[in-house]
Formats: structure tokens, sequence, C-alpha cells
């Protein structure tokens, strides 16, 4: 996660400098960052319930860093090919989390 997260800063830092480049680099930086330190927290939880909580919290930022990704596509601040594998990288991560979730509250609930 923290490679993904290298990759967000280096999009962030490549956007425009125009008005709405600035606003979306804050807010991807923000939510592209967070999940990897939030499932190092996951990694160190006290308890079940802490540990999904955790890690429900690392995947609501990868969302929110998917719609950014994708506004920047959309917009057109990078060329879409540019962005293609980290979207692709953030749906993986997504996938990974949300299974991790469901396997734990399956077992031990």
């Amino acid at each position: 996660m923290i490679d993904f997260a290298v990759r967000v800063i280096k999009v962030a830092d490549a956007l425009p400098e125009t008005a709405a480049g600035k606003h979306i680099s804050r807010q991807l930086l923000r939510s592209g960052t967070s999940p990897a330190p939030n499932y190092a927290e996951a990694r160190g939880a006290e308890s079940t319930a802490d540990f999904v909580h955790k890690l429900k919290v690392a995947l609501k930022e990868l969302n929110e860093t998917s719609v950014w990704l994708r506004m920047v596509c959309r917009a057109e601040l990078k060329k879409t090919e540019l962005l293609n594998e980290l979207i692709d990288e953030n749906q993986q991560l997504c996938r990974i989390l949300n299974a991790s979730v469901k396997t734990t509250m399956t077992n031990d609930y």
C-alpha cells in the first residue's frame, strides 16, 4: 500500500497549478495516502472489531481515491493512459480489503 501511496503522491504533484488542479491534488493526497497507515493500524488492532473498523476506514479512503482519480481523467487533467494502472491497482486493493473484512466477519462474528 505504501507503493500505491507513493504513486498517488506523484500524480498529485503532477497536476496542473490551476484552481481545480490544486483542489483535486490536495484531496487526492489526503485520501490516497491514508489507506497505508490505516492498514498498518489494522494490523496492530486490539480486537477483531477494531481490525474490521480500521480496514473499513482504509477501504473508504480507497473508494474516495478512486473517485478523485476518475475526476482527474474526466477533467483531462492528466492523460487517462497514465492513470489506468493506478486506477486498476486501487480497484484491486479495494477487492483485497473488502475480502479481508468479509472473511474476518464471517469467521469471527
